[in-house]
C-alpha cells in the first residue's frame, strides 16, 4: 500500500469531475442554489395530459429538449450536459476524452406517436390494427429515425462521438441501481489497468403517461397531488409511494497517480463498491434485507474498512413499503449509523425547525455555505431519532 495504491495493491480511484441535471435545473451551481433555498423539483406535470391519471405530479425536466422529441432525446440531452460539466471540471478535453464511457440508461421503447405513425403506414397495405401491422410498417425501412431511437445503445453511441471516448461504450440497465453499476464498472476498469480515466453517466428522461400508468398499477406512485413539493417523504408514516423524476449525473474518475501527475483537483476518493442481486420479488425487497446487507458488506470489504470507520450514510429508498423497518443498514453498520439514516422517527422537535427554513435563516451567502458545509448537515431536522 502506497499513496497511489490501496490495501489490495490496486490503483486508488480519484473523482476529478462531476456534473448534474435535475428538475431543479442544469449544473451543480444552479441545483445547489435551489436546494439550499429550499426549493423542490417536484411539480405538476404539464408535458402531457393527466386527466385520467391517479398521479399528476413528477420531477420532469422540461427545459432540455422539446416535449415532442421524446424520452430518448431528453435522456441524451441530459447525459450530454452532465458529462460535459464533469469533464470540464476535471480539466480534460470535452471532445477527446480518451477513456471509456459507462452509461446507465432506462429501457428504450417507441413513443406513442411513433407507434401511431407506424400503424398509419401499415394501414396502407391493409390488415387489422395491431402488432403485426406495426411490424410490417417497420420492415419497410421508411422510418430509420424510429429504428435509431429504439436502439438501447443509441444514447451512448451519440455521447461517445460528442466527447471522444475510447473503446465500445457500455450501456447498462440494472433498474434503480444503474447509476451505481456504471460507477462500479468504471472503477473496475481502472483497477484492472484497462484505462487511466473513465466517465460514468446515468440518465433517465422517461416520465411518460405510460410509465405513470405502469407504476400506478403496482401501487408504487404517490397520489398526494395537492401539494407536489411535499409528496416525496420516504421516512414518513403517511407516505403512500414514490414520486417519479428525471435527471442525469456524471463522474470523471481516474487513478490518483494520473490525477496527481497532471495537477488535477481531486474532489474525492472512491474507496469501495459493492453489489448484490435481490431475486425475492419483481418490486419488493427481500424481507430480511440480506441482499442489501451483502451489498453494503461487499463495499466495506472492497474498501478495506470496518463499520466503525463509517460516519455517514446517504440512503435511498423506493418508498413503496416501509423500508425504514428493514434491518439492512443496522445489521451492517450498527445503531449509531442506524440513527443517522432514521431507522425510526419520533415526534417533531420544535427546536429543530425554523419557520424561514434550514438554510435561509443561516445568514450565509451561497459561497460561505459551500465552504462550511459538512455531510451531517444533510440530516433531517424535523424528527428525533429513537434508539433501536
Amino acid at each position: 500500500m502506497s499513496r497511489f495504491t490501496d490495501h489490495a495493491g490496486r490503483p486508488v480511484i480519484a473523482i476529478t469531475g462531476a456534473g448534474v441535471v435535475s428538475s431543479l435545473g442544469s449544473g451543480k451551481d444552479e441545483n445547489w442554489a435551489k436546494l439550499t433555498a429550499g426549493q423542490s423539483g417536484i411539480h405538476r406535470i404539464t408535458r402531457f395530459a393527466t386527466d385520467h391519471l391517479r398521479t399528476t405530479i413528477a420531477g420532469t425536466v422540461d427545459f432540455m429538449s422539446p416535449p415532442e422529441a421524446g424520452s430518448v432525446a431528453l435522456s441524451y440531452a441530459m447525459a450530454e450536459f452532465a458529462a460535459l460539466e464533469a469533464i470540464a471540471e476535471s480539466g480534460l478535453s470535452q471532445s477527446e476524452f480518451g477513456g471509456p464511457l459507462f452509461l446507465a440508461a432506462p429501457p428504450v421503447e417507441l413513443e406513442w406517436w411513433q407507434r401511431i405513425a407506424l400503424d398509419a403506414d401499415g394501414a396502407k397495405s391493409g390488415g387489422e390494427p395491431g402488432y403485426q401491422r406495426l411490424l410490417h410498417a417497420a420492415r419497410t425501412g421508411s422510418h430509420p429515425a424510429f429504428f435509431q431511437s429504439a436502439q438501447f445503445g443509441t444514447i451512448a453511441s451519440r455521447l461517445q462521438q460528442r466527447i471522444g471516448t475510447r473503446g465500445l461504450p457500455i450501456t447498462l440497465s440494472t433498474a434503480c441501481a444503474s447509476g451505481a453499476t456504471a460507477i462500479q464498472l468504471g472503477v473496475e476498469a481502472i483497477r484492472r489497468g484497462e484505462a487511466e480515466r473513465v466517465v460514468a453517466v446515468g440518465t433517465d428522461g422517461s416520465v411518460t403517461s405510460e410509465a405513470l400508468v405502469r407504476f400506478s398499477l403496482l401501487s408504487a406512485l404517490s397520489t398526494q397531488n395537492d401539494v407536489p413539493e411535499k409528496a416525496s417523504k420516504p421516512f414518513s408514516k403517511d407516505r403512500d409511494g414514490f414520486v417519479m423524476a428525471e435527471g442525469a449525473g456524471a463522474l470523471v474518475m481516474e487513478s490518483l497517480e494520473s490525477a496527481t501527475a497532471r495537477g488535477a483537483t481531486v474532489l474525492g476518493i472512491l474507496e469501495g463498491c459493492g453489489e448484490c442481486a435481490d431475486d425475492f420479488h419483481r418490486t419488493r425487497s427481500k424481507p430480511d434485507g440480506s441482499p442489501a446487507i451483502a451489498a453494503v458488506r461487499a463495499a466495506l470489504d472492497d474498501a478495506g474498512v470496518s463499520t466503525g470507520d463509517v460516519g455517514y450514510i446517504n440512503r435511498w429508498t423506493m418508498e413503496i413499503t416501509n423500508n425504514s423497518r428493514h434491518y439492512s443498514i443496522p445489521l451492517v453498520a450498527g445503531r449509531r449509523i442506524a440513527q443517522i439514516v432514521f431507522f425510526e422517527t419520533g415526534p417533531i422537535l420544535d427546536t429543530d425547525y425554523a419557520a424561514s427554513g434550514k438554510y435561509q435563516a443561516s445568514g450565509l451567502d451561497l459561497g460561505a455555505l459551500k465552504r462550511s458545509w459538512e455531510p451531517t448537515q444533510m440530516l433531517p431536522r424535523l424528527y428525533a431519532d429513537r434508539d433501536i
